[in-house]
């Protein structure tokens, strides 16, 4: 799954998920932005914040509802919680299971 944050030089920052049925992968694509661009606009989105300039803390209820609302897989809502339980058991969920780290990855914008 990959959350993209990306945004022009004429436009605001915009904030899709893609590759929802993909549940073995988490990232977060960002276009030509600046960190302070990708937080405010993960946070407007409703979907998390940057933790610092390589990773964001993505909203896990907010994620589900996102990408849920695109899937395809039948068994996709059992994939989810896998890969959530995967975050947990690598470290990478917080320990109320609100949020859930993923990398930043540079993606061509547009």
């Amino acid at each position: 799954m990959i959350v993209e944050v990306v945004g022009g030089a004429q436009s605001a920052p915009e904030v899709r998920v893609s590759d929802v049925d993909d549940l073995q992968h988490l990232q977060v694509a960002i276009g030509a932005l600046t960190t302070e661009e990708v937080d405010e606009a993960l946070r407007d989105a409703g979907l998390g914040r940057l933790a610092d300039e390589d990773t964001a803390l993505l909203d896990v209820a907010a994620l589900r509802a996102a990408a849920g609302a695109l899937a395809r897989a039948g068994d996709w809502e059992q994939g989810f919680d896998g890969m959530v339980q995967q975050a947990r058991d690598k470290g990478r969920l917080a320990d109320d299971g609100a949020t859930m780290r993923a990398h930043l990855e540079t993606a061509a914008s547009g």
